[in-house]
């Protein structure tokens, strides 16, 4: 019996001596440059939450969307966080597919930009947390405009703009007028080709919900980008989206870019680009209204309704979205690699306007200018300003892009490409009983 009591003390000292089982939180995420970073400084988490373990999926844009959805649809619980944007945040939401955020008290909810804010919320709940986020504008060489002795307004009409490629397109020495994105996908060439057609007056639906493809706005504003991309782009314009523009920049070979304000970070960064100091910013373009001319998106992280470890989620994304973060990043990397786009108080940090310049005016402006709700020249049934949300949107924008990739190339004309797309788009919303 003595023996007995004493194998059982000598188990139950060595099984509490064992330091308890960490928590191995799964989070799927894109493979874009903040969220590498984020990745980067994990062992800071784990060194301030030892008992939390984070473990990294890591996919591109397109794997991300659809492996997310499927096992969120499914209820498969693999991943405990998600990486989503403003498009799913209130779709998923309706559908009771993630769970409402509870934030700390020194977290500073109102801290967060108002148009951000909004869009990640669902009945004034916040279902998602801003990790960064990003209008569009218009990022320029300084140097190659005053040798051609040309100038912009403070914001440029896409006419302009047209006017500018032309005078300093270069191909002979490896320099191209504007860099646009080419490559087909509704987040990808229809994020920029919405934003041209909302600029020119146009509207994916009617107040009926009828679509608006083939409509002579869109007529115009498609042959205009297709034309300025022809004229005056670099090589193969239909390979191209945020990563390849983002290389061709680096090296010099873009005198314009319209596209996602974030891509300013990685443009002034010395040690990558060779023309860092180079670059100068105003708000994107426009042509008949400013209505839907930046786009406004916000890559966010929320939990999935089956996550396995809600608490170790929240406290994660409390984490990585707070002001501390920030601030970490700064430490660690400098004020120009900062995640922006998410909170008032950054623009707001002298170190942080003093490193990035005039960057930091152009992409609040375009930020607060990005309104959601007032998205389009005529009224339209829909909130958003790149994307409509509504389920249905991913296969119409998908499929538009594809087909004026076709016209890019020059496989189709864009009348054509615009009329298949409308026939899509209208047999899409029958079937959904729009």
């Amino acid at each position: 019996m003595k023996k007995t009591s004493a194998y059982i003390a000598t188990f139950l000292s060595i099984w509490l001596s064992k330091p308890a089982l960490s928590t191995e939180l799964n989070i799927a995420t894109v493979n874009n440059a903040h969220m590498i970073e984020m990745q980067k400084l994990t062992p800071e988490f784990e060194q301030e939450y030892p008992d939390i373990k984070l473990k990294w999926h890591v996919f591109n844009e397109g794997s991300l969307r659809m492996r997310a959805v499927a096992d969120i649809a499914s209820g498969g619980g693999n991943y405990d966080v998600v990486t989503i944007g403003l498009y799913e945040t209130p779709i998923w939401a309706k559908r009771d597919w993630l769970i409402p955020l509870q934030l700390e008290k020194n977290y500073d909810v109102g801290d967060l930009l108002p148009a951000i804010r909004s869009g990640l919320s669902y009945k004034n709940d916040l279902y998602a947390a801003p990790f960064y986020g990003e209008s569009s504008m218009l990022m320029y060489r300084k140097d190659l405009i005053k040798k051609a002795g040309v100038s912009f307004d403070s914001r440029p009409t896409w006419t302009e703009v047209k006017k500018v490629a032309e005078a300093i397109h270069d191909p002979t020495n490896g320099v191209y007028g504007i860099c646009l994105r080419g490559k087909p996908g509704w987040g990808d060439n229809m994020a920029l080709i919405s934003t041209i057609a909302n600029s020119f007056g146009g509207r994916w639906f009617d107040m009926s919900w009828q679509p608006e493809i083939n409509s002579n706005v869109w007529n115009k504003a498609v042959n205009f980008y297709v034309d300025l991309l022809n004229q005056y782009g670099p090589p193969n314009p239909a390979q191209n989206s945020f990563p390849e523009i983002l290389a061709l920049s680096r090296e010099g070979k873009c005198g314009m870019w319209v596209d996602a304000s974030v891509a300013a970070s990685f443009l002034t960064d010395p040690q990558q680009s060779k023309f860092a100091n180079s670059w100068s910013y105003v708000e994107a373009p426009y042509q008949e209204t400013t209505n839907g001319a930046s786009w406004l998106w916000a890559w966010s992280l929320a939990i999935p309704k089956k996550a396995a470890h809600v608490d170790a989620a929240q406290t994660f994304i409390n984490w990585a979205t707070s002001k501390n973060y920030i601030q970490l990043v700064a430490a660690n990397n400098g004020w120009e690699n900062v995640p922006t786009g998410t909170r008032s108080s950054t623009y707001n940090t002298p170190a942080y306007v003093n490193t990035v310049g005039d960057f930091a005016s152009a992409e609040l402006a375009a930020l607060n200018s990005a309104d959601p709700n007032k998205n389009t020249l005529k009224p339209s049934p829909y909130s958003g300003v790149q994307f409509v949300p509504i389920p249905e949107f991913v296969s119409i924008a998908g499929f538009t892009g594809q087909q004026i990739t076709k016209a890019l190339e020059g496989e189709i004309t864009v009348e054509q490409a615009l009329d298949r797309a409308q026939k899509i788009a209208t047999r899409e919303m029958r079937r959904a009983g729009y």
